[in-house]
């Protein structure tokens, strides 16, 4: 492989790591926003409060967007494997 390959490879793999986790941190950031919101008009600050709603948000969207991910990791590895036999 050619040095532009191995940046195109890592390109791609740098995106498909931002596709990966753009659902769960925007959850995670959309929960804590909300949380922070609710703290600060409630005048509550208890902090172990933001992490339990968020933990339980992050996983549930895991869990739904599961399928998403599972096919993306899996057009990566393709992409990957082709590129070896290719090059092999």
């Amino acid at each position: 492989m050619t040095g532009p390959e191995v940046m195109d490879v890592a390109r791609e793999g740098v995106w498909t790591l931002v596709l990966l986790a753009a659902p769960t941190m925007v959850v995670g950031l959309l929960v804590g926003l909300v949380i922070a919101l609710f703290q600060a008009l409630t005048q509550i600050q208890e902090m172990t409060l933001v992490f339990v709603p968020k933990i339980l948000a992050i996983f549930i969207t895991m869990v739904l967007t599961m399928p998403f991910m599972g096919s993306l990791l899996s057009a990566f590895m393709n992409r990957i494997s082709e590129l070896i036999l290719l090059t092999g």
